[in-house]
């Protein structure tokens, strides 16, 4: 498998350097040359196909030769050592839970199959790895997670101050050693462009082995199909495929959704649930595209004024609109609706769910009263005490701090605070060396 850039203008390169170099030199995002098509039984028969199978066989095609399958198979196996249930909610609604992981967000997944694949890469390379990452909550802690303690790599996570939940703040600045977070004074979207600035810089770029861990590198994007995959492996009614909701941010996640749909997975329809950052849903409804700054909402994880992967979404489709509306809606819920969602779920089902969670219920739900005779799953991104700021006020309880969780709510905080100021940054990055 090789990878193009969609800006046209890099050369060819293979898994391996792909997920190396993030992105490409012509500062564009890297996109598989082909889509793989699924083996027939791998559909037909995938109840009887073990979890670990399964994932291999969907992420074979992506990384080619460059890995050894016993080696892919182990990394696999790693990646998705937690339940990833799929659980009813109502008659018609149930939740696909993916924030059994060690930082509970679904961001673990991605951020596993990645860390263990760059490790891979780079054993025996003199120089170290910098991977560098922007965060609007989830996505730090994961990598924190999957990357702490492994040789020969350090990681700078770069997140909007006051904008992240409590306990998002703790497990991306807690940990040391070579996970080291810079608190800057701005929004997620700032440290994004302060990031992929860092990757077009030639000066800085020759003098690091620089990296991103971001849902721009392939590493992170295309491991998140596996959640599709399993979720239709429980899916009870074959002959009804499901509409599937996800809360969406950088729109990083349900691209791998559609990414699956595209290779052959049974899915009625595809929602992206948005908050307030609304471009997508707008551009659904004008056909045009209009990166916006983005506004703090409950759902920060999602607070993202100019998703990366939609372009990935638009390629997935030749850029032809007609074609992914046949398959793909967005919609936006504000805040109100929100937290409305949580107490009336937690009262009527006995079913907590956390903000960016009730914004994929909201969405899903009208859907779905709109389309009647379809059944459908929507996406738990992330566990209810990540932001139990927010959702503790609205049940009126305390919610039950997971292990994890618990160990880290009182360790001190350890970042650098810093103005959205590229030259800072890049002096930075060159004091690891």
């Amino acid at each position: 498998m090789q990878y193009y850039s969609l800006n046209k203008k890099a050369p060819l390169v293979d898994f391996k350097e792909a997920t190396i170099k993030g992105q490409a030199p012509d500062k564009g995002l890297y996109f598989p040359e082909f889509i793989p098509q699924l083996e027939k039984d791998l559909v037909n028969n995938i109840e009887q196909i073990s979890n670990d199978e399964l994932a291999f066989r969907v992420i074979k095609p992506y990384v080619g030769n460059v890995i050894p399958n016993d080696v892919l198979l182990e990394i696999v196996s790693q990646t998705i050592n937690f339940k990833i249930p799929v659980v009813s909610v109502s008659p018609k609604m149930f939740a696909l839970e993916m924030f059994h992981g060690n930082t509970l967000a679904f961001k673990d997944i991605g951020a596993r199959f990645m860390s263990r694949c760059l490790g891979y890469f780079v054993k025996g390379n003199d120089k170290k790895v910098t991977v560098l990452v922007a965060t609007s909550g989830d996505t730090g802690g994961a990598v924190a997670d999957g990357f702490y303690g492994v040789e020969g790599v350090q990681v700078v996570i770069l997140y909007p101050s006051g904008k992240v939940s409590s306990v998002q703040e703790k497990q991306l600045t807690t940990l040391g050693k070579n996970i080291h977070a810079l608190e800057i004074n701005g929004t997620f979207d700032d440290c994004q462009r302060l990031v992929k600035k860092a990757f077009t810089d030639e000066e800085l770029c020759s003098s690091l082995f620089l990296t991103s861990a971001n849902s721009i590198n392939v590493a992170r994007w295309l491991p998140q199909q596996f959640f599709y995959f399993l979720a239709y492996k429980q899916w009870q009614d074959k002959n009804n495929a499901p509409v599937i909701c996800v809360p969406s941010g950088n729109f990083g996640n349900i691209c791998a959704g559609l990414l699956a749909l595209k290779s052959g997975l049974p899915i009625n329809h595809f929602i992206a649930a948005c908050n307030a950052n609304d471009v997508v849903p707008q551009y659904m409804l004008t056909h045009q595209y209009q990166a916006k700054q983005s506004v703090a909402t409950i759902s920060n994880a999602m607070d993202v004024g100019d998703p990366s992967n939609f372009i990935r979404i638009l390629q997935l489709f030749d850029n032809n609109f007609q074609k992914i509306k046949e398959v793909f809606t967005s919609v936006s819920i504000d805040d109100t609706t929100t937290k409305n969602a949580i107490i009336e779920v937690e009262k009527e089902f006995d079913y907590l769910l956390d903000p960016h969670g009730a914004v994929g219920y909201v969405a899903l739900r009208n859907y779905l009263i709109e389309h009647e005779g379809l059944q459908g799953i929507f996406a738990e991104t992330a566990h209810p005490v990540k932001f139990y700021d927010v959702v503790e006020p609205l049940i009126n309880r305390k919610i039950p701090l997971p292990d994890g969780v618990g160990a880290i709510i009182n360790k001190m905080k350890v970042a650098q605070k810093m103005e959205v100021n590229y030259d800072d940054l890049k002096q930075y990055l060159l004091t690891l060396k």
